[in-house]
C-alpha cells in the first residue's frame, strides 16, 4: 500500500485512491461538530452563490462557512466549531463553503473513497482509509485559502500517515507545534473577532469524536455523512 502525502488545491486533484482532505482549522473540524450535533448531511460546494442557490432550491436549510475567515452575507453560519457547538442541528441539511477544506473536497474528482479528515477525527479516519485494503491511500493537507501550506494541516496529514501505518503518532506533541504556528497566533488576534481561541482547543483536540466523514457524490455534488 502507497501513502502519499500532497497539499493545496493542485494535491487535492492529484489525489487517488483512498483520500483524506485535510482542513483542522478550521473546515472539517466544524463539519465534525455539525454532524456530531444532529445534521443528518453536509453539502460542500466551492462558491457562496452556490450555496445560496441550493438553499433556495431546498437542498438544505442552513448555509455555513467562510470567506476571508468571516461569515458570507446570507449565511447562518460561519466557520467556527466552537459558535456552532451547542446548536443543535437534528436531522438537518447543512451546504458548507470554505476557501481550503471545501474546495479540496470539490476538486478530489478521482477518489476512489473520499474523507474529509482534521484531528478531531483523525483514528476514525485512518482507520476507514484502510478498509478495504487499498492500493493507494492520499492525504492531501489543504492550508491557507488552498495556496499556502500551514503547520496544522500538514502536522494532520503526518498523523494520520502513523496511525494508517500502525504507529500511535504523538497527537499532544502535534497539538503543541500547531500552537506554535502562524495560523494559531491569529486566533488571538482581537481585529479577527471571528477567530476564536476556543476553536483551537476544539480543533486540537485529537480523536473527539469517534467516526469519520465520509464523502460521497450525489447527483454531481459531494455530499458528507457520519461513517
Amino acid at each position: 500500500m502507497d501513502i502519499v502525502i500532497e497539499s493545496l488545491l493542485e494535491g487535492a486533484k492529484r489525489a487517488t485512491g483512498n483520500v483524506a482532505i485535510i482542513d483542522v482549522f478550521r473546515a472539517f473540524t466544524t463539519a465534525a461538530v455539525a454532524l456530531a450535533n444532529g445534521a443528518s448531511q453536509i453539502i460542500m460546494v466551492s462558491s457562496v452563490d452556490e450555496a445560496l442557490v441550493l438553499r433556495t432550491q431546498g437542498f438544505g436549510q442552513i448555509c455555513m462557512g467562510e470567506v476571508g475567515g468571516r461569515a458570507p452575507a446570507g449565511f447562518d453560519f460561519g466557520n467556527s466549531p466552537f459558535e456552532i457547538s451547542e446548536i443543535g442541528f437534528q436531522g438537518r441539511s447543512i451546504i458548507q463553503r470554505t476557501g481550503a477544506g471545501t474546495q479540496g473536497i470539490v476538486a478530489a474528482r478521482a477518489a476512489t473513497r473520499l474523507y474529509a479528515a482534521s484531528f478531531v477525527t483523525a483514528s476514525a479516519t485512518a482507520s476507514a482509509l484502510q478498509a478495504g485494503a487499498p492500493d493507494r491511500i492520499t492525504l492531501v493537507a489543504m492550508g491557507n485559502n488552498a495556496i499556502v501550506r500551514t503547520d496544522e494541516d500538514e502536522l494532520c496529514a503526518l498523523h494520520l500517515r502513523n496511525r494508517v501505518e500502525g504507529r500511535l503518532g504523538d497527537a499532544a506533541a502535534s497539538r503543541l507545534l500547531a500552537l506554535a504556528s502562524a495560523e494559531a497566533v491569529r486566533f488571538h488576534d482581537p481585529s479577527r473577532p471571528y477567530l476564536h481561541p476556543q476553536d483551537l482547543e476544539i480543533a486540537l483536540h485529537a480523536d473527539r469524536f469517534d467516526f469519520a466523514v465520509r464523502v460521497d457524490l450525489e447527483n454531481g455534488r459531494p455530499v458528507a455523512r457520519i461513517e
